[in-house]
């Protein structure tokens, strides 16, 4: 099964796509309604607009075997406690390994921003625009990840 953080989930459509060409359930969690591909494997789950109810609903029904999309680091940490998988939409995967640097680098930036703004004028660089090279990034890492699971 694929969860999916999808609020400002850019790759809504690759999700779908590689969910029915493997024949595979994938869950669309959001705060509100989102309007999605019909399809029987494709569903929408409302978890409403309450602080963390999306990823609140994502981590209750993670475990061994689910695959879950998300750009939230604290989502992801909390999925692989839970044993599942996590993917961010440009492709890179957390890993039980990595997600310990993650959260600490994420919590260290997050201290600096504000102190930074004076120096930047008040511009972050942030994240480089998503594009056809992160979607095709993406697809390919959801497709090996889901083959390993596929494998045990």
């Amino acid at each position: 099964m694929i969860l999916v953080d999808a609020d400002a989930c850019p790759v809504k459509p690759e999700i779908t796509e590689v969910a029915i060409r493997r024949n595979m359930q994938a869950i669309f969690v959001a705060g509100s309604f989102l309007r999605l591909t019909t399809h029987p494997l494709i569903k929408l789950y409302v978890a409403g607009e309450g602080f963390d109810a999306a990823d609140d609903a994502i981590a209750e029904v993670a475990r061994p075997g689910t695959v879950t999309v998300t750009a939230d680091i604290l989502l992801a940490e909390r999925v692989i406690k839970a044993g599942g998988a996590a993917l961010d939409p440009r492709g890179r995967e957390f890993t039980e390994r990595s997600i310990g640097e993650t959260v600490a680098t994420r919590d260290l930036m997050a201290e600096l921003r504000p102190g930074m703004e004076g120096m930047t004028g008040g511009q972050g660089g942030g994240q480089r625009p998503f594009g056809p090279r992160d979607r095709a990034a993406f697809k390919n890492a959801l497709d090996r990840i889901l083959t390993r699971i596929a494998r045990g």
